[in-house]
């Protein structure tokens, strides 16, 4: 990625994506998701996500999601700020909707206009809790929001790692299986910046040229962007990387499972484990982590650790893990 940003720095080219690598990035996203499909690439995956529910949602309607949704927890308050949707949050057991979890959140007619009538569902691929979405399953979402007149976002800042992990394509753990539009990640497989929106109808992308200049995510040297998306596009180079993360993961998660007074929280879908541990050695082991402190959840004399593989996440760093999980245990020697 890297060398292709070095390669689009030869010579004079278009600003605003009047170039030729964002207009090879066209080329790739019809190949990979579909000739009706258009890609824009963006900035960022918060303004990426954010514009995709512009695109879809108007600032009085709402959007259905998981309560552990990227968009819920970790994107502050952009969705209802810049877009004015409101966020109606379902528990799940696993980070995943279903249609009966997310029906539960339709609104009652006979209560309008008082209150927000969604518009959209939006779903995580993988989840922030590390779970993957199959291709039914989407489908199985894309049809019941399409049945109640909504139509279905997926944030895919990790679908590299989730198509890796089912074995699919990109467009099989999206648009393929009926979602609209997709937010397609980059920068979580290796990316040093940038992300895109995808549409598989171009009548919901209709106007995303002045949506997206709008939502602060129109880039003057665009081709810098779509050179790094191209890169991870046109050989396969995104489930190369995906590979690796997801493999560092399962190595990781068969470490946790060897590991006296350590658990495996759940089975290795994608790049992200979860380790439980009593409560007392969890927090040793966060300490020692510093400065770089996994995510301790605390649940009584329990202690839920998050850990995410990265891209260039290297086996003696899974080594070095393990080796500060046996000694919080307690058993080092």
């Amino acid at each position: 990625m890297l060398e292709a940003i070095a390669g689009a720095n030869d010579g004079h080219a278009g600003s605003y994506g009047a170039d030729p690598e964002t207009e090879r990035f066209g080329e790739l996203v019809r190949e990979e998701f579909g000739q009706e499909a258009t890609g824009f690439p963006m900035l960022n995956g918060t303004g990426a996500n954010v514009a995709a529910i512009r695109a879809i949602a108007r600032p009085h309607q709402a959007v259905i999601c998981a309560s552990t949704a990227h968009i819920s927890i970790d994107e502050t308050a952009a969705p209802e700020a810049i877009a004015g949707v409101k966020l109606l949050t379902v528990d799940t057991p696993d980070g995943r909707l279903t249609p009966e979890l997310a029906a539960t959140r339709l609104a009652d007619p006979a209560d309008l206009p008082h209150v927000a009538w969604p518009a959209l569902i939006s779903v995580a691929q993988a989840t922030e809790v590390g779970t993957v979405y199959s291709p039914d399953e989407i489908r199985a979402l894309a049809d019941f929001a399409h049945d109640n007149e909504m139509l279905l976002h997926v944030d895919g800042a990790r679908i590299a790692n989730a198509a890796a992990g089912l074995g699919v394509s990109l467009n099989e753990a999206s648009l393929g299986s009926g979602a609209d539009v997709l937010t397609l990640g980059a920068n979580k497989n290796g990316a040093v910046f940038g992300e895109a929106v995808v549409f598989a109808d171009p009548v919901h992308a209709k106007g995303f040229e002045v949506l997206r200049k709008g939502s602060l995510q129109l880039a003057s040297k665009m081709r810098f962007v779509s050179a790094q998306l191209n890169a991870q596009l046109a050989d396969g180079l995104w489930r190369e990387i995906a590979d690796h993360s997801n493999s560092m993961a399962r190595l990781l998660g068969n470490g946790i499972e060897w590991t006296e007074g350590a658990e495996l929280g759940q089975p290795v879908q994608a790049n992200i484990v979860f380790l439980s541990m009593k409560i007392e050695p969890a927090r040793r082991l966060v300490e020692s982590c510093a400065p770089h402190r996994p995510l301790l959840f605390e649940a009584g004399e329990a202690g839920i650790i998050r850990l995410v593989c990265s891209w260039d996440t290297q086996p003696e760093d899974v080594d070095t893990l393990l080796g500060l999980i046996r000694e919080a245990a307690g058993h080092n020697h």
